[in-house]
């Protein structure tokens, strides 16, 4: 089934500021006015980063006082709103569009349905766009509506005692934020604001962007009808996996990504098993080239042409924008507080997640990398920082995971990245076909990395490619999380055949390394390195 070419025009070369409010079905769901005092406790005295003094001007009368305004209600909004109700404190929580953000309803979630759907279709599977179509739409409750459904959000968020407010927040003064919808405009003052934006796709300088059929991870990961054909401009993450999605339901595909390889903040392991498996489904893979101009309907069918920067030229009558993320900044009102952000892509902030007193920033335009469960983490532990707690974000153990066939996943330092920092750093390899795991699951490529630190004799980083990666990668998650001794990793037992069984391999291999080394070493001599268990 193909899609007809629409005449209007993707959202995302709108700006913040123009773009359209949700469909009614969406925002009337619960009225914008109204704010109750739900969720009000006795334990505002016992919060920090909060004098009434600090506000610029006097609190109006009929204002709405809360510990926590939380702008924005995707999974790093909602995660602070959960653990400031959880400790006790008045919790706030404005959106414009969907509470829960982008990931339950337009990337995370629809996207792994996807990717399973094409899974099952790749094996031989009788598995019709329309089924998958509908079971997506189940799952990001759209079930024969237009846009979804948002309402389990919002009641979750009311039941946990917040206050959700649908509308626009903007920052009006220190401790203040108006929202604002349909002409209505209500006045929130806050203890602490959090801001907790998201992202939206970011569009690449290309001339004549704005006249091709535009995808973005919305209409990727939402599309009811099949295009006849694909191009996606990036090769991150969202590229990759929706690029192996639809030339699974039998689209021509292409890629194109101007940088040495895919994944470029991955592994480069894992970028040479993603080129693998794209190319084994069929997609044309273009590296090192850059989108310059864009022709609406001047290929072959009408397909868009994609101008690049070495003459040639790519195809689609889709043209997926995933190039990167930028944060919507403009409107939140920075400026009312002294924050000039000259960079519209990043918002200064000092390594407690913090603006300045009482005003925190998490989730996407807080980096370090684009996550969801960086969001949560850092929603929970912004709010714990304001109410005091000695705690301070630690990204060392943070997974990444990409959700193609196989699987992708990794966690901390690469062998380059440790040497950068200083660190006497080797690597241990196992190719994931020749192991146990391998074999039973006929993989054709693949790999498990851990990199050790010498000094501390333990993890810094590992990386795989496997079927079941994004599972297996948190034991070394926890591993450079606790500092546990590599020792300990290659004396525990691991089920045969898993594809953990494959880290203890490799655990075995770098403590014996390691125990060599220092029994060849003269400084060393009086050292007796710990009994190493069989890497059987």
């Amino acid at each position: 089934m193909t899609s007809r070419r629409r005449t209007c025009r993707c959202t995302a070369l709108r700006t913040a500021s123009t773009c359209p409010p949700p469909p009614p079905s969406c925002s009337t769901r619960r009225p914008a006015s109204g704010v109750s005092r739900k969720g009000r406790s006795n334990a505002a005295d016992a919060l920090v980063n909060y004098r009434d003094h600090t506000l610029d001007t006097p609190l109006r009368s009929a204002m709405n006082r809360f510990d926590f305004v939380i702008i924005g209600a995707g999974p790093a909004g909602e995660a602070a709103a959960y653990k400031a109700r959880a400790r006790g404190a008045s919790v706030a929580i404005a959106d414009r569009d969907l509470f829960g953000g982008s990931c339950p309803f337009w990337g995370c979630i629809p996207s792994k349905s996807l990717l399973n759907a094409a899974a099952r279709r790749a094996c031989g599977d009788d598995y019709s766009w329309e089924r998958a179509s509908a079971r997506r739409d189940y799952m990001i409750n759209r079930e024969g509506i237009p846009y979804p459904d948002d309402s389990g959000h919002v009641k979750g968020l009311e039941a946990a005692g917040a206050t959700v407010v649908r509308g626009t927040a903007r920052i009006t003064a220190r401790g203040r934020v108006d929202v604002t919808e349909g002409g209505r405009a209500q006045e929130l003052a806050a203890r602490n604001i959090v801001i907790a934006v998201g992202s939206t796709t970011k569009v690449p300088p290309v001339e004549g962007i704005e006249s091709v059929h535009v995808w973005t991870n919305k209409e990727a990961t939402g599309a009811r009808e099949l295009p006849r054909s694909l191009l996606v401009l990036g090769g991150g993450p969202t590229g990759v996996e929706m690029a192996e999605v639809y030339a699974r339901f039998g689209v021509p595909t292409t890629v194109v990504q101007s940088g040495e390889r895919l994944l470029p903040t991955d592994h480069p392991r894992n970028s040479e098993a993603a080129l693998k498996a794209l190319e084994r489904d069929g997609v044309k893979i273009r590296l090192r080239v850059r989108a310059v101009r864009a022709r609406a309907g001047a290929g072959s069918d009408g397909a868009d042409i994609i101008d690049l920067d070495d003459g040639s030229t790519a195809q689609g009558h889709a043209v997926l924008l995933a190039v990167g993320r930028s944060f919507p900044l403009d409107g939140l009102g920075l400026e009312n507080v002294g924050i000039d952000v000259h960079d519209r892509d990043a918002i200064p902030r000092d390594g407690r997640l913090r603006i300045r007193d009482g005003l925190y920033v998490i989730g996407d335009p807080a980096g370090p990398e684009l996550h969801t469960h960086q969001g949560h983490y850092q929603g929970e532990i912004a709010v714990r920082m304001a109410l005091g707690d000695d705690v301070t974000p630690d990204y060392r153990a943070l997974p990444r995971a990409t959700y193609t066939d196989p699987e992708l996943a990794s966690v901390g330092l690469t062998l380059e990245g440790a040497k950068e920092r200083g660190l006497d750093a080797f690597e241990q390899v196992a190719d994931f076909p020749t192991t146990a795991k391998g074999y039973s699951v006929e993989a054709a490529f693949g790999h498990v990395t851990i990199v050790v630190d010498r000094d501390a004799h333990g993890l810094v980083g590992a990386a795989m490619a496997t079927p079941d990666a994004s599972a297996a990668i948190h034991e070394c998650v926890l591993a450079i999380k606790a500092r546990v001794p590599i020792e300990v990793l290659a004396d525990t037992i691991h089920a045969f055949p898993s594809t953990s069984r494959v880290f203890n391999g490799l655990f075995n291999a770098a403590a014996k390394k390691l125990a060599d080394e220092e029994m060849s070493d003269p400084r060393d001599a009086g050292h007796m390195p710990m009994p190493q268990a069989s890497s059987a």
